[in-house]
């Protein structure tokens, strides 16, 4: 079976389909991170789909960074993402 992930969503898209307004400085670090070619994901690093509307982090850490920073938006959000760790 085949998995088919489309898109490639900057932190602002990504902020903006949840419905939240990131602070400058978490906007600015997430962004840093953000990967455009999702083909290998490093660790360090990660993307985000449009359809289906996930992240994939490139390891733990950049999951838990992408999780903390999110979380306290969590109220505000209008929709979910799922966030996923490349194995």
């Amino acid at each position: 079976m085949a998995y088919i992930f489309l898109g490639n969503l900057t932190t602002m898209q990504l902020s903006e389909r949840l419905g939240i307004t990131l602070a400058e400085d978490e906007a600015e670090k997430l962004e840093e991170k953000r990967i455009d070619n999702a083909q290998v994901i490093q660790e360090g690093k990660w993307h985000c789909y449009d359809v289906p509307f996930a992240i994939h982090a490139g390891d733990y850490d950049t999951a838990l960074l992408l999780a903390e920073t999110l979380k306290a938006y969590e109220d505000d959000m209008k929709t979910s993402v799922q966030i996923a760790i490349k194995q």
